[in-house]
């Protein structure tokens, strides 16, 4: 399982600084008032629907998600999810304030193995955030692309002077965003193994039909096989 991953991804961090600079549309404060202390607001770049006020990032009442009238303000945004080369769900863009804290918690189901990413990329940061995922601090600097599960328990806390806005994209994971994690620089632990959900994994990949989801698919039967093999021979020993 990955924890987290800086992404091989370039950015003209220089562009977006200046595109988000010039945004004159109201922040929205994050809804989820119970999770943070102190200011935590809200841009959104694509949503369901495709509304800068919608900022939930799940899809509601069957919409589908589209660019939002702020993404064609921000050219260089947008090349980066086209760079992606894979299906984008929503953009945001997350001003967590000077002094604001987001407290511990976990967005159920929100990881790579899950067929869905979570990618940040620091817009503006400073060296008084700390951002943890589980007890690993994550040093995220401008301008670099990180990939972190959100299915773990992770908090922020933005201790210097500056705001902290991150581009925060929500992708699903298909087999270019496979060939581009497989580049990057991951910090992973082993979870704890779901025989039935391996099952159904496998069984979507074999249903995409193609190189990479297949090769994955057989990589994951090969695990399979060896966990299940393991757990026979420890429970022939007792």
């Amino acid at each position: 399982m990955i924890c987290f991953a800086k992404l091989p991804l370039k950015v003209s961090i220089t562009d977006m600084q200046h595109e988000v600079s010039s945004i004159t549309e109201s922040w929205y404060p994050h809804l989820n008032t119970f999770d943070y202390q102190g200011n935590w607001e809200v841009l959104s770049l694509r949503s369901p629907g495709g509304a800068s006020s919608t900022i939930i990032p799940d899809i509601i009442n069957g919409s589908v998600f589209m660019d939002t009238p702020l993404m064609a303000t921000c050219p260089s945004i947008k090349k980066i999810t086209e760079n992606l080369l894979c299906p984008i769900m929503a953009v945001r863009l997350l001003n967590l304030k000077s002094g604001a804290k987001i407290k511990p918690h976990k967005d159920n189901e929100l990881a790579f193995e899950k067929g869905e990413a979570r990618i940040h990329i620091p817009v503006f940061t400073n060296d008084g955030v700390e951002f943890y995922v589980e007890d690993n601090l994550v040093r995220m600097n401008e301008g670099e692309c990180w990939y972190i599960n959100a299915n773990l328990k992770h908090s922020v806390v933005n201790n210097g002077k500056r705001d902290r806005i991150h581009l925060v994209i929500d992708c699903v994971v298909n087999d270019g965003l496979i060939e581009l994690f497989e580049k990057a620089d991951k910090t992973s632990r082993n979870e704890d193994y779901n025989v039935a959900e391996k099952i159904l994994i496998i069984e979507a990949l074999r249903l995409q039909q193609t190189p990479v989801a297949t090769n994955l698919a057989t990589e994951l039967e090969y695990e399979l096989n060896a966990f299940l093999k393991k757990s026979i021979t420890a429970s022939n020993k007792i």
